[in-house]
């Protein structure tokens, strides 16, 4: 299963370069895309139910990802919201998941964590997804 996944992040070619990486290495499509947090708030109530996975920066040319993050507390439980993020200090983790992260990873160092996270997701979603059944023909 590829998680629909949807990118805050306000340097192109950071964004980029994140969609390329990781689309080839985690089960990822990305579907959605935004540089400010007024951007991703909006993206985030119009597609509310078109996304599994949401990748947020916290610091953004205009607002912050901690404004997201508040927005997404309210989001269903097969959707994961995580922070990558190059300001991994213990305060701004801890910030982060009271708000309702459910992981934090550093962009220099974490992106292993960051794939193995998404395949996890992905291998999660596909055990709750309902097997169909062949119907039956009637004669």
């Amino acid at each position: 299963m590829l998680l629909s996944t949807f990118l805050v992040e306000d340097k192109p070619e950071i964004r980029d370069t994140v969609v390329e990486a990781m689309e080839e290495v985690a089960p990822l499509k990305f579907v959605g895309h935004a540089a400010s947090e007024a951007a991703a708030r909006q993206w985030l109530r119009t597609f509310h139910d078109d996304w599994q996975l949401a990748i947020v920066d916290l610091f953004l040319s205009e607002g912050s990802g901690f404004g997201v993050l508040r927005d997404c507390q309210a989001r269903k439980p097969s959707q994961k919201v995580v922070v990558l993020t190059s300001y991994c200090h213990q305060n701004i983790t801890d910030h982060c998941l009271q708000l309702g992260a459910d992981k934090v990873f550093d962009k220099a160092a974490d992106l292993e964590e960051l794939v193995a996270f998404c395949k996890a997701h992905a291998d999660s979603l596909d055990r709750v997804v309902p097997q169909v059944q062949p119907s039956s023909t009637l004669h």
